[in-house]
């Protein structure tokens, strides 16, 4: 827990929920799995800074994709506390790359089930990739 007063533009619980679109406990739940990060205040408030909604914005797409939130933290990891165009975009073809594979994954898993094989049986064998 980082205690601060000095963030740029300290953004609260519900002004990331507000910006992000998503209800104040996804902040915290985000935050608890290290999506995003917090500083906290003297009186011990969660400050978070401009590109936390941003950062939530964009887990929710990879989840979409079918990212977990610790395989997003993970995507994150890397990220400067204020990303450039140039940071988004390394992770924007993370994604895109991440969303093919699972892609062609799920065409060959489609591909076994219509061969006519028993289920059972394709679903015994290890998946793709």
């Amino acid at each position: 827990m980082t205690v601060t007063t000095d963030l740029p533009t300290p953004l609260t619980v519900r002004d990331v929920a507000a910006e992000s679109g998503v209800a104040p406990s996804a902040v915290r739940f985000y935050e608890n799995h290290g999506v995003i990060s917090a500083a906290r205040t003297a009186g011990n408030q969660r400050r978070f800074d401009t590109s936390a909604a941003c950062r939530i914005q964009v887990a929710r797409l990879a989840q979409r994709v079918g990212m977990t939130v610790r395989e997003i933290a993970v995507l994150f990891e890397g990220l400067p506390a204020d990303p450039t165009p140039a940071d988004w975009s390394r992770v924007a073809r993370q994604l895109v790359t991440e969303a093919e594979e699972r892609v062609a994954n799920l065409r060959t898993q489609l591909a076994a089930m219509e061969s006519g094989a028993r289920l059972c049986e394709i679903g015994s064998r290890e998946p793709a990739g």
